[in-house]
């Protein structure tokens, strides 16, 4: 190949001399950048979630949890009065400076030695987590069989009913959602496969198709900014340091206030799903996808729900499924303390309104985004709805905050389980036959092609 500067030497040298019209000339596409960017940054100051309304202002948000996370963010309120009144009165350019700033103090937040995040144990790989935990043997699959295609089936059509339910009612407590809708037991409005948490398991079987097993966090993420144009919170963030030229881990480590909320948990179920009856490889899966946009706590929430998927293949008490997961984060990770206070909330309680209303005091300070809460939600509803499918549906949707990524989680758990049969055809609606997405090359993706292409995919791997 020519070196660099004779490819550039080579392009100047044969560039031939013309004269532009009035119309040829001009700033047009550098206004079209400006407004791009101007409208991405309005966005990161205030906006509404596109399934439901609920708002969101990311910029505050990403003090919360810097600190959640143990950081002091020295001059992040007086930035933040300051970016609030300029978005109000419109002021572009102020906010422009503003943001910069606020991002600035964000890279170099102090380490607040007081915060109780510090009493647990940071985990920054894999072969720290392994240590810490036991893993059961696997058990062999036969991944040729029509039940095994059955649970696939059951698996993605479950991810798609959960993730309509919540998608519809994502953002709210439960107690706005009882009085605005009263108990939701079906859908609230037509549903559709408008839903971007689903995007990022499809880029991860994009990446597994060519490398099963073998695949690392750098093809996942090479996946990302092939496929996926632009995210939220954590991923988007992750997918401008890839563009950046950042590879994991520094692609979620690098300035990303967000890195322990839901984003990794959310799609941990597509990990466990290529991992049937094997935790241990389902964990290592979801580790290399979750450290792409985010660290330590974060990713043990994709490990959690990884886990339970590939446990759902051998287990059929759903309350087992949920305790041996449970086990299976580090019980030194502030991560286990949220997920066995839930387990016991949920024993000591009859009601499973009981059981949240703890969990929502006892994590008052995180965002409704973070993985912690709604880490919550998800063993409450697999608990109390003791393997009924309508049952868990209602409860995870009631729960309330991220409802979508929940619901898109755990419904699978118990698809896998029973198969299609468990499915209310109720729920089962035309729309969820075809995948509408805003991915490059997977814009419109059909479920039998989906099913299909998962199970090739994990026959492959497996040989």
């Amino acid at each position: 190949m020519k070196k660099a500067w004779e490819i550039v030497h080579d392009l100047y040298s044969n560039a031939k001399p013309v004269i532009l019209n009035e119309g040829e000339q001009g700033w047009g596409a550098l206004k079209s950048v400006s407004d791009f960017y101007d409208g991405i940054l309005n966005l990161d100051w205030a906006s509404n979630v596109p399934g439901s309304g609920a708002p969101e202002k990311i910029m505050v948000a990403a003090v919360q949890a810097l600190e959640n996370r143990g950081y002091a963010v020295e001059n992040a309120y007086e930035l933040l009065q300051k970016g609030m009144k300029a978005h109000a009165d419109g002021d572009k350019v102020e906010l422009q400076k503003i943001s910069a700033e606020l991002r600035n103090e964000f890279l170099n937040a102090k380490k607040n030695e007081e915060s109780p995040y510090w009493k647990y144990k940071f985990y920054n790989s894999f072969e720290e987590y392994e240590k810490n935990v036991l893993f059961q043997e696997a058990v062999d699959i036969d991944t040729n069989s029509e039940i095994f295609k059955d649970k696939i089936k059951a698996a993605w059509t479950s991810q798609l009913i959960g993730a309509a339910m919540g998608t519809m009612v994502e953002g709210y407590t439960s107690k706005n959602l009882y009085e605005a809708f009263g108990d939701v037991k079906g859908f609230i409005r037509e549903p559709n496969t408008y839903n971007d948490d689903i995007t990022f398991e499809i880029a991860f079987l994009d990446s597994f198709k060519d490398k099963g097993y073998a695949v690392t966090s750098k093809d996942i993420a090479l996946s990302w900014i092939g496929l996926i144009p632009c995210g939220w919170s954590a991923e988007e963030l992750a997918l401008r340091n890839i563009r950046a030229g950042y590879m994991p881990p520094e692609s979620a480590r690098w300035n990303n206030p967000f890195n322990e909320w839901i984003g990794a948990q959310m799609r941990g179920a597509i990990c466990g799903m290529v991992a049937p009856g094997n935790p241990r490889l389902a964990a290592e899966l979801a580790w290399k996808d979750g450290e792409v946009s985010h660290i330590n706590n974060g990713i043990l929430g994709e490990i959690f729900n990884a886990v339970m998927a590939s446990l759902a293949f051998v287990v059929d008490d759903v309350k087992e499924i949920v305790k041996t997961a449970i086990s299976l984060i580090p019980k030194d990770s502030e991560y286990y303390s949220v997920v066995s206070f839930a387990y016991d909330s949920c024993i000591k309680n009859r009601d499973w309104h009981d059981a949240l209303s703890e969990c929502e005091q006892k994590y008052i300070k995180y965002n409704w985004i973070h993985a912690y809460p709604n880490a919550c939600c998800e063993i409450i509803a697999l608990m109390y709805g003791e393997g009924d499918y309508e049952k868990t549906l209602n409860i995870v949707t009631m729960c309330g905050i991220d409802a979508d990524c929940n619901a898109g989680m755990i419904m699978p758990v118990l698809g896998i389980q029973k198969g299609m049969c468990i499915i209310p055809k109720r729920l089962i609606v035309p729309a969820f036959n075809k995948l509408i997405t805003y991915m490059r090359s997977y814009e419109e993706i059909m479920l039998d092609d989906l099913v299909g292409d998962t199970l090739n995919y994990i026959k492959k791997a497996k040989k």
